[in-house]
């Protein structure tokens, strides 16, 4: 069996889903019921298939890469087909596992207008093997094939099943993300071509850690990655179009792309610019360091001016990905480890807010804040369900929410020894008063919307009821880790540990 899942486990992990979108292309799209089987089936056994690694899983030996994949590809450039797992890329397969069969199955009686399952959740489907690839993936070339094979699903999710405004929030998130990759890709041709070896292969770009490149060139390079994955992120000031694309995106899309998508950028810096490029990180650290606080402030107030619950919850997720960044801004081991768990933790809560509010969209068929109110009267399992979910994210102790933002905080206070730390301490108190700001928009948004008596032209409307059954089986995983993850982080924090602390080392902390 071990054999079996060394030589194959990444390789069906990763593309199972993809083979569940050719079937579906298979079957004439009238079989409604058939293609949402498909789906669940093949997000189901990808899903297995992970559970397989997980437990098999050299915890001991986490920082290493396990289940690995190395074929010859294109050997015209030297790129080859690679993949691994350690300990930091295998929390972030495991929630986007987890997450996309939970979407599939709250799609099952949420299939958005135009009703169209077959092209739906085959889109999922490959957004699912894009997202897996990307953190599988050991060879940057295999890395930019994966981490750009989810824009045209999502722009088309966006475009096709969205809000009133969908092509004008699909237009925009293609072009900035497009713009951020091209950068990106000329980011990886420098490494291929300042490299002793002109590999693309990240196992030995890692060895190298940038140790024949010159400091200013690092800068530059690293330059390159900013904007690819910072824009990814997204980070302040190139954040201005995740607002447009959550507000209109269905909700299975806004799902996605908070649970995971934003993670990809997230993963980038962790994975490739911080390692590989040492003395570029350590130049451009401190401008991470400010922007990411930047981001926590702006967000929050930014959540304080919304009227649209969707909208504010979008805006909640620049502030929580400021965290993250901070956290990889120190360059230490503990920020590294905060930041993985930021991401985890932010996938779970904040795709919890959105599957919420798009409940709330299918019973009110509004999601004006104003308009709604007195939820725990007429959905109180719902109305409860929001209030864990904003305490969550609004980093209550006791809940998953608390250890994405409190080690981000505590690890400015100490950051890498070649960083300001005077800086770094400033920074760390702007960051703790933006989880007060948190709280105040946070606690605002569930007493608008859950307490009082519903609006008058709510009563008695026979749409508005509790939770569904499809709706407790998508939510019940996600709510529970959210609690568990707040009560043992050490589940999260051991797994990363080993991993965050090969890199912090590699980033020359």
């Amino acid at each position: 069996m071990t054999d079996f899942l060394t030589d194959w486990g990444l390789i069906l992990v990763t593309f199972l889903p993809l083979a569940g979108a050719l079937v579906m292309m298979a079957v004439p799209r009238e079989l409604t019921e058939s293609h949402k089987v498909i789906a669940l089936v093949a997000s189901g056994a990808s899903l297995v298939m992970g559970i397989l690694l997980i437990a098999n899983f050299d915890y001991d030996d986490a920082g290493a890469l396990q289940f690995l994949v190395d074929k010859e590809w294109i050997p015209l450039i030297n790129s080859g087909f690679i993949l691994g797992v350690d300990g930091i890329s295998l929390p972030l397969m495991a929630l986007t596992l987890l997450v996309v069969p939970l979407v599939i199955i709250y799609s099952w009686n949420h299939i958005p207008s135009p009703g169209n399952p077959k092209a739906f959740l085959a889109l999922i489907l490959i957004l699912e093997t894009g997202m897996i690839g990307t953190f599988a993936a050991q060879d940057l070339i295999l890395f930019f094939v994966f981490f750009e094979i989810v824009l045209l699903p999502m722009y088309f999710m966006i475009g096709v099943w969205g809000g009133p405004e969908r092509k004008y929030a699909s237009i925009k998130f293609f072009v900035y993300t497009m713009f951020g990759s091209a950068l990106m890709l000329v980011s990886f041709l420098a490494l291929y071509f300042l490299s002793r070896e002109q590999t693309f292969d990240m196992r030995i770009l890692t060895e190298l850690g940038g140790l024949d490149i010159a400091r200013t060139t690092q800068i530059l390079v690293f330059g390159g990655m900013f904007m690819g994955f910072g824009i990814k992120v997204p980070m302040f000031p190139f954040h201005t179009w995740l607002p447009d694309a959550h507000t209109q995106a269905p909700t299975q899309g806004s799902v996605i792309l908070a649970a995971v998508l934003l993670k990809l950028g997230t993963y980038g810096f962790v994975r490739i610019a911080l390692p590989f490029l040492p003395e570029g990180a350590q130049w451009w650290a401190p401008i991470i360091g400010v922007l990411a606080v930047i981001g926590i402030i702006y967000g929050a107030l930014g959540c304080l001016a919304q009227t649209d619950m969707k909208r504010l919850i979008a805006f909640s997720s620049v502030a929580h990905m400021g965290f993250v960044m901070l956290g990889i801004a120190t360059l230490t081991e503990f920020g590294i480890n905060a930041a993985v768990f930021g991401m985890v933790a932010h996938g779970l809560i904040t795709g919890m807010l959105f599957f919420i509010a798009g409940s709330v969209k299918d019973r009110y068929h509004t999601l004006e804040i104003k308009r709604l109110g007195g939820l725990l009267i007429s959905a109180p399992r719902l109305g409860w369900i929001l209030g864990l979910c904003t305490m969550a994210s609004l980093g209550l102790p006791g809940l998953a929410g608390f250890w994405g933002e409190f080690p981000a905080i505590l690890a400015a206070y100490e950051p890498a020894p070649m960083l300001n730390q005077t800086l770094f301490r400033v920074l760390m108190v702007v960051a703790a008063l933006g989880t007060v700001l948190a709280a105040g928009y946070l606690l605002w948004l569930f007493q608008r919307t859950a307490f009082g008596t519903p609006s008058e032209e709510f009563v008695d409307d026979p749409e508005i009821v509790d939770v569904k059954m499809s709706e407790w089986i998508a939510w019940t995983p996600m709510i529970v880790l959210i609690v568990v993850l707040g009560f043992l982080p050490s589940i999260i924090f051991d797994v990363t540990n080993p991993a965050a602390t090969l890199i912090a080392v590699a980033a020359g902390a």
